[in-house]
């Protein structure tokens, strides 16, 4: 797309903004053109994330469409009372008056997508901007192309080009466009990027999002069943071949369990994708040919103990576990955003910590254990983004919580209400009645200082 397209959807964004008329109404009536037109993308979809990751139809409902549905549902039913005023209490020092934060919308708002979850990481933060008011550009990844396309077809056929469009294009269309003047800035990928693109948004003082990832620790205590925590963590880890910002990224295991442990993450994953997971219809492909190369770069002289077969044309990485790597290799040093799972044995929770701060504010943070004070000792003793105990994953699927990492992991955070509240500027309102005024507020101040200063500090 060349530069003068993309300004000219800015400069209409900008016009469709200045006309004030976006109304909650015609908001929801978009919502629920949007949830009828993904019903009749459905089976585009499957085929595109099909070719672009080699994901399972139930897996790609299960990711994307149900999370897309549910989000979008989620705004329909509630958007009314989250656009209303919020009342405030008022000061004794304002009395008598009202106070109140009136939500609106930040402008245009610019949303830069990744390529592992192509649908579900555009349209989450896509509703959440929309609803609030915004008009909205949507930068898909250009490594999902297939998605990316019906992407777009999505959203022409839902949304006026004015309001939301989405611009495709490889990393010269990003550079592009971050270097226009936006009213908010959403960013899903890597640290990496998320530094060029906070760098970027500093030069026009924009607000921003990032959802980044980091390395992600699963902590096995010895006092678990060890049968459904092996079964849980394969399935958070190996779901779209590991290439989840959220995945165990790797285990730090009691010492006296960690053979059985090793033992049941074999068997699980045998029993999930089979002896030749390359036949298995469940079990995806890496994006591409590079991030193989990677991947395999990363288990170069490590200590394989299952599986590090890969196909390199096909784009196959076997999940691959990796027996006490070294804290300072390569594979312990780099989010690894693939189905490799290191394993690191240890005795006390000293050695806990020092893998840990390694690598520090990671976006999600995984314990296994039904012992209280050892849940609380790492709950209040690590920075993460969030936590679940005893599962993986399951934490975004509720968008009750709010999702979002912290320092390296990423800032700010978004899903169901924590969204509208992201893509909102809360006003505050002040309105002060004209019935009276105290008195000491105006010149020539009180002489009695002393006195009226303690009857101030109580308030």
């Amino acid at each position: 797309m060349d530069i003068s397209k993309i300004n000219d959807i800015i400069n209409s964004q900008k016009d469709f903004l200045n006309k004030n008329s976006n109304t909650i109404s015609s908001r929801i009536l978009l919502l629920k053109k949007l949830l009828l037109n993904m019903q009749i993308f459905e089976d585009e979809i499957y085929e595109a994330l099909s070719k672009d990751l080699s994901k399972a139809k139930f897996e790609s409902f299960l990711t994307e469409i149900l999370l897309v549905e549910k989000e979008i549902k989620l705004f329909i039913k509630n958007l009314s009372k989250w656009s209303k005023d919020k009342k405030v209490k008022p000061s004794i020092l304002n009395f008598p008056s009202k106070n109140y934060l009136k939500p609106e919308p930040y402008g245009k708002v610019l949303i830069i997508t990744p390529w592992n979850y192509p649908l579900q990481l555009s349209l989450t933060p896509l509703i959440g901007a929309f609803s609030s008011g915004n008009t909205v550009i949507i930068k898909p990844s250009e490594l999902a192309p297939n998605t990316s396309s019906v992407l777009n077809r999505l959203i022409r056929e839902t949304f006026p080009e004015n309001i939301v469009s989405v611009i495709q294009g490889d990393a010269e269309v990003s550079k592009i466009l971050l270097s226009k003047k936006w009213d908010y800035i959403f960013f899903t990928g890597s640290t990496r990027v998320g530094k060029i693109v906070a760098s970027e948004a500093a030069k026009n003082l924009t607000p921003i999002t990032l959802e980044l990832g980091g390395k992600s620790p699963c902590i096995i205590d010895k006092d678990i069943n060890i049968e459904k925590a092996a079964k849980r963590i394969v399935s958070g880890k190996f779901i779209n071949c590991g290439q989840t910002c959220i995945a165990p990224d790797y285990i730090l295991v009691n010492d006296e369990i960690k053979s059985k442990f090793i033992d049941h993450l074999k068997i699980e994953i045998i029993k999930t994708y089979g002896n030749k997971p390359n036949h298995s219809n469940d079990y995806g492909r890496i994006i591409n040919e590079n991030h193989v190369d990677r991947l395999s770069k990363m288990i170069n002289e490590e200590n394989i103990v299952f599986g590090g077969h890969s196909i390199k044309e096909e784009k196959y990485f076997e999940p691959t576990l990796i027996l006490d790597p070294d804290i300072d290799s390569l594979i312990m040093s780099e989010e690894i955003f693939g189905p490799i799972l290191p394993i690191i044995s240890y005795n006390d929770d000293r050695e806990i910590g020092k893998i840990i701060l390694k690598n520090p504010n990671p976006l999600a943070f995984y314990i296994f254990s039904n012992n209280k004070k050892f849940i609380n000792y790492l709950i209040n003793n690590f920075s993460f983004g969030g936590c679940v105990i005893n599962d993986t994953l399951i934490h975004y699927i509720n968008s009750n919580l709010p999702f979002g990492g912290i320092g390296n992991s990423g800032m700010g955070a978004y899903r169901g209400k924590y969204s509208f509240d992201t893509f909102s500027h809360y006003k505050p309102i002040l309105k002060k009645q004209s019935m009276l005024d105290i008195p000491f507020r105006f010149g020539p101040y009180p002489k009695s200082f002393n006195t009226l200063k303690k009857l101030l500090s109580k308030f």
